[in-house]
């Protein structure tokens, strides 16, 4: 991720994700992590919601970080992953995923509470009958650094 401050404590950043153009995210987490911190670094982006326009440019992913309410981690792929690999949810994992997500349907929104961290600080969504599966990429599960138990936005 390469970063660049905006006004309003907001982020324009150019993202690698395996396509021939990097894409454009406007992210607010510059409040809560150092503009250096976010510089190089891999992170787990959601890719197939809407564009939105912030700050009146065009938004065209949204980066998953933990909140424990008194600080943030951004979620990171496992070691071995590279820009553009899939994320999925284990049992989810042959499911082929939307282009774009209906934002008339509030699928992400639908999904979200269930985000979170576990005790060992493995990303994971707890389905409706409060079964957890843990996000992952071919090579391994997403983690935040040291938030536990808390949700993943």
């Amino acid at each position: 991720m390469n970063a660049l401050l905006l006004k309003d404590s907001k982020a324009k950043c150019q993202i690698e994700v395996g396509e021939a153009e990097p894409r454009t995210v406007i992210s607010g987490l510059v409040k809560y992590i150092p503009i250096e911190d976010m510089i190089d670094i891999d992170v787990v982006l959601v890719c197939n919601l809407k564009p939105v326009n912030m700050r009146g440019i065009k938004s065209h992913a949204m980066v998953l970080a933990v909140n424990d309410g008194t600080s943030i981690e951004l979620v990171t792929p496992p070691a071995g992953s590279k820009p553009g690999d899939r994320v999925y949810f284990e049992d989810y994992q042959d499911g082929k995923p939307l282009a774009q997500l209906n934002p008339k349907k509030k699928i992400f929104e639908t999904i979200q509470p269930g985000l979170k961290t576990n005790e060992d600080k493995i990303a994971l969504w707890t389905d409706d009958e409060n079964k957890p599966h843990l996000m992952r990429t071919e090579a391994g599960v997403c983690t935040v650094n040291s938030i536990i138990n808390a949700s993943i936005r």
